[in-house]
This record gives C-alpha cells, sequence and structure tokens, in this order.
C-alpha cells in the first residue's frame, strides 16, 4: 500500500484562503443533501450501454442550471464548459462521469432507502460520479469562482461493457491537443487515487453450423457443445498473480429451442492484465482454445455434416497507461487529501482515465464521496453520509490545477 503523505507545504491552505473558493466549500457542507436528490432522479433514469439518451438529456439540464455551456456531441457526451477569462489559456481540464450503467433497460432502478442507505443497480457506479460532477459545477457557479483555465464538466456515455471508451475518445478528439487534465469521477470511495490504467480486451467468439433437429439430426456438430469445450478449455489456462492477469465469460448465447441443434452459439470474454505481453498471450490461448474445441466437436460428430466455423471479433480494447510520479495533477490530490486529512493509496484500475493516460495526458480516476458497494449487482448500493468530503476532494484539486483567480 502506497499513502500519499508529505510534509512539504501545502498550497492548498492558501488555495481555500481565498473568499470564494470558502463559499464554495461551505456550499458543499449546506447542499450535500441537494447533490444526494440528484443521484436519485439521475440513478431512476435507466440508461443502458448505448442507449443514454435519456438520462443524458436530464443531466445537462442540470448542468445548464449551473451556468455552463452545455451541449450534447455526436456520440452522445453531455458537454459544459466554464471559460476562462478572455485571453487566457486555451488549455482545458476535463472532469468527467460516465452516464452508462451495466444493466438492461428493464431493470428495476427505483431507490430504495434501508437504513440510511440508498439501493438501487447504478447508484454509486455512476450514480455517485454523476451528482458529484453536476454539485461541483453548481458549488463554482454559486461562488462565482473564476479560473485561469477552461473547465469542462462531461457526462460521457460508453465507459462500461462494449462501450469501448467512445464517450471519452470523442472527448479527447474534440479537445485534441488542449487537455491539460483529466479528473474522472468514478464510484464512491476517496481511499485510492487511480493513477495506472489497467489495460484489457474482449472478445466475442462465434461459432455457426448446420443446425437441426435434436431427434432426426442428432451427431450433427452443435455450436454450444463446441462452445462449452472451448470454455472448459481455455478456463484450464494458468495466469500469474504477478502481474495481475484475470479472464471472465460474461455473456453467453446461443439457441431457440430444447428440441433444436443451435444453427449458432457465442459467449463474450473480458482479458485483463497489468502486462501487455501477458494480455497478448491471454487473447492467442484464448483463440487456439476455440479452434481447437471447434476441431474437437468436429471429431465427435457424424461424417459428412457442415463444418463448425468460429469467428472471434474485438469488441473492446482499453489501453494501459500511467501517471507520472511528478505529476502536478498528483502533487495536487496529494495535497488536497492532506488539506482534508484523508488518506488514500495509489491504485491500478480501468476507468476513463485510461484513455487520456495511453496519449500520455495527465489523468486520475477518484471516488466522489460517501461509501458504495455490490457495483455491477442488483444489490448495488451507496451511503451519502461524509460525501460532502469527497466533493470537496474533487473541487479541490480541480482548482488547484485550474488556478483559481481571486
Amino acid at each position: 500500500m502506497v499513502t500519499l503523505t508529505t510534509r512539504a507545504a501545502n498550497p492548498i491552505d492558501t488555495l481555500v484562503q481565498d473568499k470564494r473558493v470558502a463559499l464554495a466549500m461551505s456550499w458543499l457542507d449546506k447542499n450535500a443533501d441537494w447533490v444526494t436528490e440528484q443521484q436519485i432522479a439521475i440513478t431512476e433514469i435507466p440508461a443502458p450501454e448505448f442507449h443514454e439518451t435519456q438520462r443524458a438529456a436530464y443531466v445537462a439540464k442540470l448542468l445548464a442550471a449551473c451556468g455552463l455551456d452545455v451541449h450534447t456531441d455526436s456520440v452522445g457526451n453531455v458537454i459544459g464548459e466554464r471559460g476562462a477569462p478572455s485571453g487566457k489559456s486555451k488549455d482545458v481540464i476535463l472532469v468527467v462521469a460516465h452516464l452508462d450503467t451495466v444493466f438492461p433497460a428493464d431493470t428495476d432502478v427505483r431507490v430504495k432507502h434501508v437504513n440510511g442507505r440508498l439501493e438501487a443497480p447504478g447508484i454509486a457506479d455512476d450514480g455517485a460520479g454523476l451528482a458529484a460532477v453536476v454539485g461541483i459545477a453548481r458549488a463554482m457557479n454559486e461562488a462565482q469562482i473564476k479560473t485561469q483555465t477552461t473547465i469542462v464538466f462531461a457526462a460521457d456515455v460508453g465507459e462500461e461493457g462494449e462501450g469501448n471508451l467512445r464517450g471519452i475518445r470523442e472527448l479527447m478528439d474534440t479537445y485534441k491537443g488542449s487537455v491539460r487534465a483529466v479528473i474522472a469521477l468514478d464510484g464512491a470511495a476517496i481511499d485510492y487515487v487511480t493513477t495506472i490504467g489497467l489495460a484489457s480486451r474482449r472478445l466475442d467468439m462465434q461459432i455457426t453450423g448446420p443446425g437441426g433437429h435434436s431427434w432426426s439430426d442428432f451427431g450433427a456438430p452443435n455450436p454450444i457443445t463446441a462452445l462449452s469445450r472451448g470454455i472448459v478449455q481455455f478456463s484450464r489456462t494458468r495466469v500469474p498473480q504477478e502481474p495481475r492477469t484475470t479472464f471472465n465469460f460474461g455473456v453467453i448465447d446461443g439457441g431457440n429451442s430444447v428440441n433444436s441443434i443451435p444453427a449458432e452459439a457465442g459467449v463474450k470474454v473480458d482479458l485483463r492484465s497489468e502486462d501487455d505481453a501477458e494480455l497478448s498471450r491471454l487473447e492467442s490461448e484464448l483463440r487456439k482454445s476455440f479452434a481447437s474445441a471447434v476441431d474437437e466437436e468436429m471429431a465427435a460428430a457424424e461424417p459428412g455434416n457442415e463444418t463448425l466455423k468460429l469467428k472471434v471479433t474485438l469488441i473492446g480494447v482499453r489501453p494501459g497507461g500511467k501517471l507520472a510520479a511528478d505529476s502536478p495533477l498528483l502533487a495536487a490530490i496529494e495535497n488536497a487529501d492532506r488539506y482534508l486529512g484523508n488518506r488514500s493509496r495509489i491504485e491500478r484500475s480501468s476507468t476513463d482515465a485510461n484513455l487520456p493516460l495511453s496519449q500520455g495526458v495527465p489523468a486520475i480516476a477518484i471516488g466522489a464521496g460517501g461509501q458504495g458497494g455490490g457495483s455491477h449487482s442488483l444489490e448495488e448500493w451507496y451511503d451519502p453520509a461524509g460525501r460532502e468530503l469527497g466533493l470537496k476532494r474533487a473541487m479541490l484539486t480541480l482548482l488547484a490545477i485550474a488556478g483559481a483567480q481571486p
């Protein structure tokens, strides 16, 4: 565990003496419940992958009410700009949280209040982050804070699943060459700072065949059986603890009747590793395992049958990257933690920060405050107690690198 501590003079001590910054900090203290109310409202608008439009429209209204110049781009990102004074630097700082969730559109996302906790799919990931983006923008507007650098508050699409980071990709293209830093607000916890992007690859393994009747065509090669062989075979692949490497079979589809031999079957696989070479090895083993499984299924089938075909599609690539140890962004979050008395550790994860880090742009992912658990499950929960500490942490980090003006 690496604890972010230092004994050097803390620039945040000077920053908070500014009357406008102090006013914004006070606003967050007094209006934490308002931020929670926005989080509930946002969470109760379904936003499955590739269907974030309705939630985006709601967040756009919230950001517009914060005095921002708001628009929605071609991929569905909601963008609210808070410009620097005329003639100042054209650099921008991106503050992002993702709109999408991993849950299907028909998932019950109504928020339940249970013993002080809020329970609903997506309430923490990333309802907490979205509400924090709105809360920080509102606090800065209420305090009339001015900065030397343009700040872009964005609610982006495509962070989860097969979204392949398309939202942050579009934002980085839109502001190409101007992005000075990226702060991604993802989840709740404030005991970490993600400074290393965990690389991942996601593949869709599809097997097709002749299909047929379960009785009259018995002996024909079965895509589901071949798929099962491939899953079992690849699951025997040994992965190292160092560098940490994982794989997951997340979605299986195929067949349409219990008494029909399916004409196709598929599985979607998530591969992750702290090392690019290990990730490539894992992908190679996956492809070999499924090719071998198809051969095994054909060998077991009755002669004369149509050959099974394997199609492998790369549906997602998340590049890795690392924030420099001497980055001003890292110093800013370290100083904010020190001022607030918060202890945090450096972590590696897969977030919107991956993309800018891979491009050499300073980026971090941090929690928005409060506590949460059960991410990506129907039992997801969030406890808003103490959330103002996370909001202040994010805002002070932002102002430290954006250059708050008197």
